[in-house]
């Protein structure tokens, strides 16, 4: 069953939607420069409030170590996803602590070979390229690639996702699980209920075809 990943999480609300519709995953932006920036006491406050059978994945760019397991330690999290220019030494250094999701932002010139100095990471996450965003820029990329990394690690597939689009990139890529953001949303910080239930029951209906 492809897994559900609904990231940009700043409120309570926003949560239990996500985990009443199905998802696994549910993500905190914790770069400051994110329009999607939640502090770890809000992170925890919410997940709190939660039921423990969803995991709550931290996003990162170019933290320190020491930084990100403090958060982690102080929230709650199940999981660290690092979207910066993070070191291969850096990834296998956390993965002791707690599994960690690698991504990397895919130009057209991609090859999975970039993904073998990270084979330390429990999982990798595609997203589309952007120059200046580490992420969340709603941007799509050739799902095929994603298909062939799906040799190297787990994949999350990311990038601009959508209702519309989310059951041609499963089954294209047929990865272990989807990543959405900007797609389901309202605006920024505010998801859209109807929007989040159209991309699960878009989810529900490409798996049966793969």
């Amino acid at each position: 069953m492809v897994k559900v990943k609904i990231c940009g999480i700043t409120n309570l609300k926003d949560a239990r939607q996500a985990l009443e519709s199905g998802a696994s995953f549910i993500g905190f932006n914790f770069y400051k420069r994110s329009p999607r920036y939640i502090t770890p006491s809000a992170a925890r406050r919410i997940l709190r409030r939660l039921p423990q059978r969803i995991k709550s994945v931290g996003v990162f760019v170019n933290a320190s170590e020491e930084t990100m397991l403090a958060v982690a330690r102080r929230t709650g999290l199940d999981y660290l996803q690092l979207h910066g220019e993070e070191s291969p030494g850096t990834v296998a250094r956390l993965k002791r602590t707690l599994p960690v999701i690698k991504a990397i932002r895919v130009r057209d010139s991609f090859s999975t070979r970039q993904l073998i100095p990270y084979k330390h990471a429990s999982a990798f996450l595609l997203d589309g390229f952007d120059r200046r965003r580490h992420g969340g820029s709603g941007k799509t990329f050739r799902w095929d690639i994603a298909r062939r990394a799906n040799r190297a690690g787990r994949v999350f597939l990311a990038g601009g996702l959508t209702p519309d689009n989310i059951g041609a990139a499963i089954r294209s890529a047929k990865p272990y699980a989807v990543d959405v953001c900007s797609g389901v949303e309202a605006k920024p910080r505010k998801k859209n209920p109807v929007l989040v239930k159209d991309f699960m029951r878009a989810v529900r209906e490409a798996q049966k075809t793969i």
